[in-house]
């Protein structure tokens, strides 16, 4: 249950996905994912959906990905799985379509992931 962004540059769409969540200004501003308190995590803002999972990402040379991480008292559902990494493309694909060539989501959880 990963989300997978293959590029060239990880390091710097990451860069990207932090500084549109942190910016001031509303153009261009990603409003539906915040960071957790520590930094590393980020889940969804809608109230239905805040913090029913966590992505940690992971760079590597050619690609992006973010792990799904469960939150401490309950498993990820198929349906919280499906929101998150939807809306995750859906964030990459309208605001950093041209910094990655494809963008996948796994079906099934991956070593990285802790999802039960």
């Amino acid at each position: 249950m990963a989300a997978h962004f293959i590029t060239s540059a990880a390091q710097a769409l990451l860069n990207g996905f932090n500084a549109r969540i942190a910016q001031a200004d509303p153009k261009g501003k990603i409003t539906t994912w915040e960071k957790s308190a520590d930094g590393r995590h980020y889940t969804h803002k809608a109230a239905e959906w805040r913090q029913q999972a966590w992505f940690l990402p992971n760079v590597e040379s050619n690609q992006l990905t973010f792990n799904i991480i469960k939150p401490e008292n309950q498993n990820v559902s198929s349906l919280v799985y499906a929101y998150y990494h939807g809306h995750l493309i859906e964030t990459f694909l309208n605001h950093f379509d041209e910094s990655f060539s494809n963008a996948v989501a796994s079906a099934l959880p991956e070593a990285a992931d802790l999802c039960r």
